[in-house]
C-alpha cells in the first residue's frame, strides 16, 4: 500500500490568524460561561413540565439539580479537552523548555562559582 503524505496546513496571514484565534478563544469562554445556567434552566423546564404532568411539586428542583450537574460535567470535559489542545500544549512546552534552559544556565553558573571557590582554597 503506498504512503500518502498528508496535506500541509496552509499558513494564514499573521494578523488574520491572530484575530481568528482571539475570536475562537472568546467563543470558548462564552460557551463555558453559558453552559451552567442554560443547563440548569433546561433542567428546571423539564422538571416543571414533569410537575405539571405528574401533579407533583418537587420534580422541578430535581430538574435544576440534574441540569446543573450535567452542565458541570460538560464544563469539566471542555476544560480537559482544552488542556489537551496541541496548540496550547506547544506553547506550554516552549515555556517549560525555556525555564529548564534557564535552570541549567543557573546551575552551570553556580557550579562555576563553586569551582572557583574550591580552586581558591587549594592555593
Amino acid at each position: 500500500m503506498p504512503f500518502i503524505r498528508p496535506m500541509p496546513e496552509s499558513k494564514a496571514n499573521g494578523k488574520t490568524a491572530g484575530l481568528f484565534r482571539v475570536w475562537a478563544e472568546a467563543e470558548e469562554l462564552i460557551q463555558i460561561a453559558l453552559i451552567l445556567p442554560c443547563s440548569a434552566f433546561i433542567g428546571w423546564l423539564g422538571g416543571a413540565w414533569l410537575d405539571h404532568v405528574c401533579h407533583q411539586h418537587w420534580i422541578a428542583l430535581v430538574g435544576i439539580v440534574f441540569g446543573g450537574a450535567s452542565g458541570l460535567v460538560y464544563v469539566i470535559r471542555l476544560a480537559l479537552a482544552a488542556s489537551k489542545n496541541p496548540a496550547l500544549q506547544d506553547e506550554k512546552d516552549a515555556g517549560q523548555n525555556q525555564s529548564s534552559d534557564q535552570q541549567d544556565q543557573n546551575q552551570d553558573q553556580s557550579d562555576a562559582v563553586r569551582d572557583e571557590n574550591d580552586s581558591g582554597d587549594k592555593r
